[in-house]
């Protein structure tokens, strides 16, 4: 009998309370190359020395990372400006909303980017940034989309805290995964109060927690579930007859999920048998209370790569830090060791270093670098961003 352990050199910015994410690899390991090496250790009576795995890199999604660093600086510029008085931002106070270092940064975004912001100033009057008359446009459809994604949220909301184990969540930890949903950041005063047949707020041992009021079956159906019925129902899925495993791990069954293994991994043959077994393995709804199932059932181990599945699949780029998924630890019961379970169905999930923190893709989310399903406020943002005259941002995905 061995036990195992992983040590990875993912730079964890902000590390999981997993004792597996407080092994940190060196970056250097993690750069230009395909592939980075994870050392596996392995307790035996013979002692054999440490052996490496490779984990590969998936370029498109780091490079999904790296497309995000400046549409992120003009849409939080966007807010900022929104945020001031007749929609005016002294330049003097950028440095109180961004700080001295950031600032540099944004002041860059304005001097590049004139079809967006217009810096306006007279003898007496200090320099201010303001939307151009085509900003502005854009900009005023913002309630709209406001509108169109309320529902959205409300149904997203209550299908997370129905992933939970007492049907609730800290309101905390709503707060650390508020952007990535596409939650307003007053989701608390402007969303909450609004249903009340859905959502109420109550104190669980001096912590404010966000609980659902009623439980709706119809909510309880996962996305993997609604790909394969929307499979069947189109007629686009040419595996309906075929019954068996691929090389690239795809099985067509009621319990298999959607993989895409990264370029240059061969899996051989006993990988891919073992695989088929998983693939057609039978497993509860991640909807139902994780307390009625024992964590070394080989079924619950794969409902727990369903839980991160669905998580992943609710956030509207079909991702979420490390220490945001860390954060649904206890809720949501995840296995202490997060991080392997992450590397081990890698056909799933990406863990990327690319960004300020470390980040888990949900694979399926993504043709390439591209997000494949966007809500309508992801629409506005491209349309809104589109206006630099970015080439990557399709002209079609900016339409609302």
């Amino acid at each position: 009998m061995r036990r195992s352990s992983i040590f990875l050199s993912l730079p964890l910015h902000q590390p999981l309370t997993s004792s597996i994410y407080d092994k940190i690899w060196d970056k250097s390991s993690f750069t230009k190359s395909s592939f980075m090496w994870i050392q596996i250790m392995h307790k035996t009576s013979g002692g054999r020395r440490p052996r490496k795995k490779i984990y590969h890199r998936v370029h498109e999604l780091d490079k999904a990372m790296d497309l995000q660093k400046k549409p992120t600086i003009i849409l939080k510029l966007k807010s900022i400006i929104q945020s001031q008085k007749n929609q005016s931002l002294l330049l003097r106070d950028l440095e109180k909303e961004v700080g001295f270092i950031q600032k540099w940064n944004y002041i860059a975004i304005i001097e590049k980017y004139p079809s967006i912001f217009h810096v306006s100033s007279g003898h007496k009057t200090p320099p201010a940034v303001t939307f151009t008359k085509k900003a502005e446009n854009i900009a005023s459809e913002e309630p709209l989309v406001n509108e169109l994604m309320e529902p959205i949220l409300v149904k997203n909301l209550r299908k997370l805290l129905m992933l939970s184990v007492d049907c609730r969540l800290p309101l905390e930890t709503i707060d650390l995964i508020q952007p990535e949903f596409g939650l307003p950041s007053d989701f608390k005063k402007s969303l909450i109060p609004k249903f009340p047949e859905f959502f109420s707020v109550k104190d669980v041992r001096g912590i404010s927690h966000l609980e659902l009021e009623t439980w709706d079956s119809s909510l309880a159906i996962t996305a993997r579930e609604e790909r394969l019925l929307n499979e069947r129902i189109s007629g686009t899925s040419g595996q309906l007859k075929r019954a068996r495993i691929s090389k690239d791990g795809n099985f067509h069954g009621p319990f298999a999920f959607h993989l895409k293994f990264p370029v240059g991994f061969r899996p051989n043959m006993s990988y891919l048998q073992e695989l088929e077994k998983w693939q057609k393995m039978d497993f509860p709804s991640p909807y139902l209370n994780a307390k009625r199932f024992e964590v070394s059932d080989p079924k619950a181990r794969k409902r727990v790569v369903g839980v991160l599945h669905e998580v992943l699949s609710l956030t509207m780029e079909k991702r979420l830090t490390s220490a945001q998924l860390d954060a649904f630890h206890s809720e949501l019961r995840l296995p202490a060791r997060l991080l392997l379970c992450l590397i081990k169905h890698h056909g799933l999930f990406y863990i990327t270093n690319k960004g300020a923190k470390s980040s888990v893709f949900l694979k399926e989310g993504y043709d390439g670098s591209r997000l494949v399903d966007k809500c309508p406020l992801l629409l506005f943002r491209d349309k809104f961003v589109a206006l630099s005259g970015r080439r990557d941002i399709e002209p079609s995905s900016c339409v609302i």
